[in-house]
């Protein structure tokens, strides 16, 4: 399904339609809706053009919680102590 962005609505946010995709892929990416890949996708960009995007924004491209690490150190035959 098209999205349509009015060229109005563009031109009162000061946003090209290519600059408005990477906008919108960069929030998308920040709430946890899409993947890297995804969003990259989604903006017609590169991951690591997308990665810089998002550390122009300052979003963390890379997010690292409690499950991430302990498959991590189960990985490597260590244990997460709590």
């Amino acid at each position: 399904m098209p999205v349509v962005i009015p060229d109005e609505t563009l031109k009162q946010a000061g946003l090209s339609e290519k600059e408005a995709l990477i906008e919108i892929a960069c929030r998308l990416f920040d709430a946890g809706k899409l993947h890297l890949n995804q969003a990259a996708r989604l903006a017609g960009i590169t991951r690591y053009e997308l990665e810089s995007e998002l550390i122009s924004r300052e979003i963390d491209v890379y997010r690292i919680d409690e499950g991430y690490l302990q498959h991590e150190l189960e990985m490597s035959g260590k244990t997460l102590e709590h």
